[in-house]
C-alpha cells in the first residue's frame, strides 16, 4: 500500500468529488493506495508542502501553478473546470458603469489577486464603452462565503473570486439578482479550475502511484456522472454535512463539469499564461514553462 497524501486549496466542498468517491467507495485501496485528504489552513499552504515533500499532489487553480512555480512543479492535469469570476450586485451595475467607488468582498486580497480581478472588471469595461479607474474599486478580504458577505453588508457591491457551480447557483436559488462578470461577457482566459500539481522527487519516488491515482480518479468522476444520487450519499457521510436542497444543487451543476481525462497539457492555460505574463505576474522561460508538463505518463 502506498501512501498519497493530497492538500486540497480550500475545505473539502463538491469539486473534490471524484476524491470523496475514490475514498468512500474503497477504490483507491483496491488500487494500492492509501489517499489521505488534507483541508490547509491558508490557500496556499500547499505549495510550501509540496516543495518540502510533506505531501505528495496539491490542487489548486491553475494560475497559482505560474504564480507559485518552483523548480521541479509539476503538472498531472485538470480534474474539475467551472465559470468564474466577479459577481456585481444587478442594482449596482449602474454604479459601476458610471465609475463611482464600489467596495468588493473577497477571500484573498493581495496585490496578485487584486489586480486579476481589477483587470476582469477593466476588460469588460472596455467592451461595454466605460472608464474603471482602479482607484475606485476596492478589495476587502473576507472569507469565501460571497452571498452571506453581500446579503448582510450592503455595502459590498460584488464578489470577486466566485465559482459558478458555487455562487451562480445559490444566488439563483435565491433570487438574488446579479450580473456575473465571467470568460463568457469580458475577454480574458477562464482559470476557474482545478489542477493537480506535484514534484519531480514525488514523481521518481511514487511515479507508478500516481498513474494509478489519475487512472482511479478518472474512474471516480465517471462514476459521479453516472451515479448523481449515490454521490450526494458518499459526500454527506464523507463531510458529515447536513443534506440541504442548496448543495444538491451544487452537487448537480459540479458533477457535469468533472474531468474524466486527466492529463497534463502544456496548451490548455497558455492563454493564461500570457495574460497573467502580460500583467506582470509570472515570467517563467521556454525551458520553466514546458518542464512543469513532463509527467509520468498515464
Amino acid at each position: 500500500m502506498t501512501k498519497i497524501k493530497i492538500a486540497l486549496e480550500w475545505f473539502i466542498n463538491p469539486d473534490h468529488l471524484p476524491m470523496i468517491a475514490g475514498v468512500e467507495l474503497g477504490k483507491y485501496k483496491e488500487a494500492g493506495l492509501d489517499v489521505e485528504i488534507i483541508q490547509p489552513i491558508e490557500h496556499y499552504d500547499g505549495f510550501e508542502d509540496l516543495k518540502s515533500g510533506k505531501i505528495d499532489i496539491h490542487c489548486n487553480e491553475p494560475l497559482h501553478l505560474y504564480e507559485h512555480y518552483f523548480d521541479g512543479i509539476k503538472s498531472l492535469g485538470c480534474f474539475f473546470e467551472t465559470r468564474g469570476g466577479v459577481m456585481i450586485r444587478k442594482d449596482r451595475v449602474e454604479k459601476l458603469k458610471s465609475n463611482q467607488k464600489i467596495k468588493i468582498t473577497t477571500p484573498a486580497s493581495n496585490d496578485v489577486t487584486n489586480k486579476i480581478g481589477f483587470e476582469i472588471l477593466k476588460r469588460y469595461a472596455l467592451k461595454e464603452g466605460f472608464e474603471l479607474s482602479k482607484e475606485n474599486v476596492e478589495f476587502v478580504e473576507t472569507d469565501f462565503w460571497h452571498l452571506s458577505n453581500m446579503q448582510n453588508d450592503e455595502s459590498f457591491d460584488g464578489a470577486w473570486l466566485c465559482f459558478y457551480n458555487f455562487e451562480g447557483i445559490e444566488a439563483k436559488m435565491k433570487n438574488f439578482s446579479n450580473l456575473f462578470i465571467d470568460q463568457l461577457i469580458a475577454p480574458y482566459p477562464n482559470f476557474s479550475a482545478l489542477e493537480f500539481m506535484t514534484s519531480e522527487a514525488i514523481i521518481k519516488e511514487k511515479g507508478e502511484a500516481l498513474c494509478n491515482f489519475i487512472k482511479v480518479t478518472n474512474e471516480m468522476a465517471s462514476y459521479c456522472k453516472k451515479n448523481q444520487e449515490v454521490v450526494k450519499t458518499l459526500y454527506y457521510d464523507y463531510t458529515k454535512e447536513e443534506s440541504s436542497e442548496l448543495m444538491d444543487n451544487i452537487i448537480a451543476d459540479t458533477i457535469p463539469r468533472l474531468e474524466t481525462d486527466i492529463k497534463a497539457d502544456d496548451k490548455r492555460w497558455l492563454e493564461l499564461y500570457k495574460f497573467l505574463e502580460e500583467l506582470n505576474v509570472v515570467k517563467l522561460g521556454d525551458t520553466e514553462y514546458q518542464s512543469i508538463w513532463s509527467t509520468p505518463k498515464h
